[in-house]
């Protein structure tokens, strides 16, 4: 999957706009947009698709509609230096981590969580926080999304039916 420089045109330009904006359009609808042809849009997508610049095609879905209604960012700190290999494996086991990344700064990574409600995010941060190398972590609860078509505002998948149990010691 390499690309060549300059196999990037302002007609693919308009087209991936196209995309982007809705992925269902017709190759038909673009082409008429665009003055080509639904074949030889088609042909771009195909080969926009191959070098990489185009991975996949997804849907946008208000993710309360999901089950998610609580999301915050979390700020993980590591103990030493966690190689971000292992962060990964960390937060594949989380399915309420929507999107994980290293960043610069205090932080060692910046995780997106999802929940259904504030009981069960606590219960995914006690779950990260069990990590071995994590030594800290700092929360911060999203309120409001002031771009609401933005990425980040969508979901990409159902919340788990069932929260892990809980050992409850009542005495």
């Amino acid at each position: 999957m390499s690309s060549r420089p300059g196999s990037f045109d302002e007609l693919d330009r308009k087209i991936v706009t196209a995309l982007m904006a809705n992925a269902r359009t017709s190759f038909a609808e673009i082409g008429a947009g665009i003055g080509l042809s639904a074949t030889a849009v088609k042909r771009r997508v195909d080969r926009l698709r191959e070098t990489g610049v185009i991975t996949g095609f997804t849907a946008t879905v208000r993710p309360s509609a999901l089950g998610w209604r609580t999301e915050a960012y979390v700020e993980v700190y590591c103990e030493g230096a966690a190689p971000p290999r292992r962060l990964a494996e960390v937060v594949r086991n989380h399915p309420e981590i929507t999107a994980a990344m290293t960043v610069t700064g205090g932080a060692d990574a910046l995780l997106h969580v999802r929940a259904r409600d504030v009981e069960h995010f606590e219960e995914v941060l006690e779950r990260i926080r069990v990590e071995p190398f994590i030594r800290k972590t700092i929360s911060v609860m999203v309120l409001s999304h002031l771009i609401p078509d933005s990425p980040e505002a969508g979901a990409s998948h159902p919340a788990p039916d069932e929260a892990p149990a809980r050992a409850v010691d009542l005495r």
